[in-house]
């Protein structure tokens, strides 16, 4: 059985206020051994970084301001 694993980091977590992804992170098993096969990336974001979501990733917006913006990372793809 393949199964891809998914994790997002967000600048918080209401996307109603604009939140957005940050970071993905991606793994792929088959029978639930790692194959190898991963993706990840960090994404650049004019939204500041909420306190609480600082407090669980330790992303900061100057650290994301060196990557792309998820649009521009997601189309490479």
């Amino acid at each position: 059985m393949r199964e891809v694993i998914l994790d997002t980091e967000t600048t918080g977590l209401d996307f109603s206020a604009g939140d957005q992804i940050i970071e993905v992170g991606c793994v792929e098993l088959i029978n639930h051994i790692p194959t190898g096969n991963n993706l990840q990336f960090y994404c650049a974001t004019n939204k500041t970084i909420s306190l609480e979501a600082k407090k669980v990733h330790g992303l900061t917006n100057e650290f994301l301001s060196k990557h792309e913006t998820f649009k521009e990372q997601s189309q490479k793809l």
